[in-house]
């Protein structure tokens, strides 16, 4: 056996139970709130959630003595325990700290016994805040409307500041988890803006866009993992916060400065904000699309371009931005869309975000893509295919920065056993043997194996210990790739 590389675990951040009974409590009321949107009250389904809600509050107040939600920045507390990012949580985490954040809310705390009316009262006027006052006014109307309604078991709270949330007692994992759901969280509240006429500033993502940067010129293996992540519901949120953390990562590859990097990320970040303009049955329309549908989702390139230009910056306009936006389809012999009226030289910006949108969007399962690519035959078609119209130097940086096998690849070694690929070889050289992460023995038995394996290592004759000999579809064997990421 090769020796591994020692990995931490453990959860620092309190007691595990309680842990799990405030994540509970979120992730129940994030599937109340989807359900409440997706269905009619009467439904069976809608019942069933707001039902397991009232019963998941109830449980964090048995065991805490109240049940109170906070906002502190981008944080969420049950109580006073600081929920840690998890795969089953992260998307319920980012939507829950946004509708917080859109009504004007810190918080809010259950103050008497709830009814299952209580809480489709409060869900409804969460989902539909009045957007009407400025923020700092939509606190008070909510709660005269929650009165109104005659709910009275819930009390509501002020935000809190964001420079008060705390920074200092999180590990290098779990600053990434949190800048990427900070991403998720700013980037589904510029498209959703977008999507209702309304202008959401710069300020909050060029914050995100700093914590992605910062991640990566610190523990770049850590936050790129997390790309493995696909919510499937989240998808055109969580593309643009992947296509940003690959965007700045080959950036740095290919030498850019830190300012730059700053300017790549926020254009990666902003570069599908036209699709919130595009309608929601086409984006998710499944089989091929005519002609006049595929016009109007191509216009999501110059629709971009347009949002960009009227979004309220107080200094000078995302140039970079716009420009990536609307060249980013467009491929480096300009076979692409939109059409140019005279012969163009693409920016190194568009061509980076083109590698990035392109690799994450073949990997990740979608309406109308129900079979991804592996990551390592997305690169191999990157590398191949001119008819991609990438930049070949920019291809080939990429493979060097992810390896030949990317994050997220199931390989199968020589000794027969499954492996999960989580990071590329720090050494140069040894692009084909990453570091893996055993998923089953050569038997086929899975394996509680949180060990990193170093491919590169070597036995007492010189020989390699382990060798990839293939790569395999995770789906083939029922493997959730976030499952070891998270």
């Amino acid at each position: 056996m090769s020796t591994p590389l020692a990995m931490t675990g453990g959860d620092p951040s309190g007691d595990l139970q309680v842990q799990r009974t405030a994540r509970a409590f979120v992730v129940a009321l994030h599937g109340a709130i989807r359900a409440v949107r997706l269905y009619p009250i009467e439904n069976s389904a809608v019942q069933k959630a707001i039902i397991e809600l009232g019963q998941a509050a109830e449980r964090v107040e048995l065991a805490d003595g109240s049940c109170r939600l906070r906002r502190i920045g981008d944080y969420l507390f049950v109580n006073d325990t600081r929920l840690r990012l998890t795969l089953d949580n992260y998307a319920a985490v980012a939507y829950v700290l946004g509708l917080l954040r859109e009504a004007g809310l810190g918080g809010l705390a259950v103050t008497a016994p709830t009814t299952p009316r209580a809480w489709v009262v409060l869900i409804a006027f969460l989902q539909s805040p009045p957007l009407e006052y400025p923020e700092e006014e939509r606190l008070a109307q909510l709660s005269a409307r929650v009165e109104q309604a005659g709910v009275s078991c819930f009390a509501f709270y002020e935000p809190v500041d964001e420079s008060d949330q705390p920074e200092a007692d999180l590990d290098a994992k779990e600053r990434a988890r949190q800048t990427y759901v900070r991403s998720l969280d700013v980037t589904r509240e510029v498209m959703t803006s977008a999507r209702l006429g309304r202008s959401a500033g710069l300020r909050r993502v060029k914050r995100a866009v700093q914590g992605i940067v910062d991640a990566i010129l610190t523990d770049g293996a850590s936050l790129i993992g997390l790309t493995t992540l696909r919510e499937f519901d989240e998808y055109t949120f969580v593309h643009s916060v992947n296509v940003s953390i690959l965007s700045v990562a080959l950036g740095r590859r290919l030498g850019l400065t830190k300012l730059q990097l700053l300017d790549l990320g926020l254009a990666a970040l902003l570069h599908d904000i036209g699709k919130s303009r595009v309608p929601l049955d086409l984006l998710n329309k499944h089989g091929v699309l005519d002609e006049d549908e595929r016009a109007v989702l191509q216009s999501h390139t110059w629709q971009g371009v347009l949002l960009l230009f009227a979004m309220p910056t107080g200094e000078a306009r995302p140039w970079r931005a716009m420009t990536t936006a609307y060249e980013h389809h467009m491929r480096i012999d300009l076979t692409g869309y939109p059409k140019p009226h005279r012969s163009r030289h693409l920016s190194l910006y568009s061509k980076i975000i083109a590698v990035a949108d392109g690799f994450d969007a073949a990997t990740t399962t979608r309406v109308y893509q129900k079979s991804p690519w592996t990551p390592a035959d997305v690169l191999r078609g990157m590398r191949d295919n001119t008819r991609l119209g990438l930049d070949p130097v920019v291809v080939k940086a990429f493979i060097n920065l992810t390896g030949i096998y990317p994050v997220g690849t199931l390989v199968v070694l020589d000794s027969l056993a499954l492996a999960m690929v989580v990071a590329a070889n720090p050494e140069p050289t040894a692009l084909s043997r990453p570091l893996v992460r055993m998923i089953t023995d050569a038997q086929g038995h899975r394996v509680e194996d949180r060990q990193l394996y170093d491919l590169t290592a070597c036995d007492a004759s010189g020989q390699f210990q382990y060798t990839i000999i293939r790569t395999e579809d995770p789906q083939r064997y029922g493997i959730n790739i976030g499952d070891y990421f998270a």
